[in-house]
């Protein structure tokens, strides 16, 4: 596959590459005081143990307890970003190099933020992380972008599960996930992402009408989806390399037009970054079950 630095990773740290190398102070980022006094109280006061919350299910709080970790706390990170306008040629395929900036620019900024709460918390890693996008009334062309997980800590105090980059891992997995993957020997690096936004030129009147009556593939869209693809799945790769991963899981391609149209649609790749822990990988054998309900 084509390596494309174009957009992510040429000439600065996206931010939670750079919060690694940089001795970060969470309200530099944004953290407003009121979270840092609700992540006060989840540590703890006067000796007593703090209230933990968490977004998990019932059977992912257990599962996740049974791997090994203790939920610390729901942390999250927003970020409310204006996404500029960008020329585009009518018949052209191409990326919007500016809109595809935008779009990963502010999901960094929610990432790094809700990583940063999970600092507070001196939790281990982030799991269930979830991203949305939110459009309001106050203007077409901004949206808030969300990361929220829960934060847990490992109680294997001499095993570091922090990630290369000294910062808590986080994952989109779910507990069931998460359980499987511990116990089959891998740990969870990194939520890793890669996006493009790109615009699928117009055909001329010529093609429509002499396409109209025929069956026949639709070249220059197939090409600009096919590469729209590769560039967000090339760049969520490049993530998990920085990561010095040995693969990603989970992996999710999703697309939207947002407020562009028809012709412009951001493709946005996800999914967790793992590494192996130890070399015997050792998976649970299925069992049978037979439901007694007829």
């Amino acid at each position: 596959m084509a390596k494309d630095k174009a957009v992510q990773d040429d000439k600065q740290l996206a931010p939670r590459e750079q919060q690694a190398v940089e001795s970060l102070d969470p309200s530099s980022i944004g953290l407003p005081k009121d979270a840092l006094s609700r992540l006060a109280e989840l540590g703890g006061r006067d000796g007593k143990a703090g209230l933990f919350t968490s977004d998990l299910s019932v059977n992912e709080f257990l599962l996740v307890k049974e791997a090994g970790f203790n939920p610390k706390g729901l942390v999250f990170g927003s970020s409310i970003y204006h996404i500029g306008l960008q020329g585009r040629s009518w018949s052209k395929n191409r990326e919007l190099e500016k809109l595809s900036q935008a779009m990963y620019t502010a999901r960094e900024l929610a990432m790094s933020r809700m990583e940063a709460e999970a600092k507070v918390l001196d939790a281990d890693g982030v799991v269930g992380v979830r991203l949305d996008v939110n459009f309001y009334d106050w203007g077409p062309h901004s949206a808030e972008f969300i990361a929220i997980g829960t934060a847990i800590e490992s109680k294997d105090a001499p095993m570091s599960w922090r990630n290369p980059l000294g910062a808590p891992f986080t994952s989109d997995l779910s507990g069931q996930d998460f359980w499987t993957l511990v116990q089959s020997g891998y740990m969870p690096l990194g939520l890793v992402m890669g996006t493009c936004v790109y615009h699928v030129g117009h055909r001329n009147l010529a093609n429509v009408v002499a396409q109209t009556a025929n069956n026949s593939e639709l070249v220059p869209f197939t090409q600009a989806l096919y590469e729209a693809r590769e560039l967000a799945m090339t760049r969520m790769q490049d993530e998990a390399e920085r990561l010095g991963a040995e693969g990603i899981v989970g992996v999710q391609m999703v697309e939207k037009s947002h407020f562009w149209g028809s012709h412009v649609i951001e493709f946005f790749a996800v999914g967790t970054a793992i590494r192996p822990i130890r070399d015997n990988h050792v998976i649970e054998k299925p069992q049978m079950m037979l439901s007694l309900d007829r």
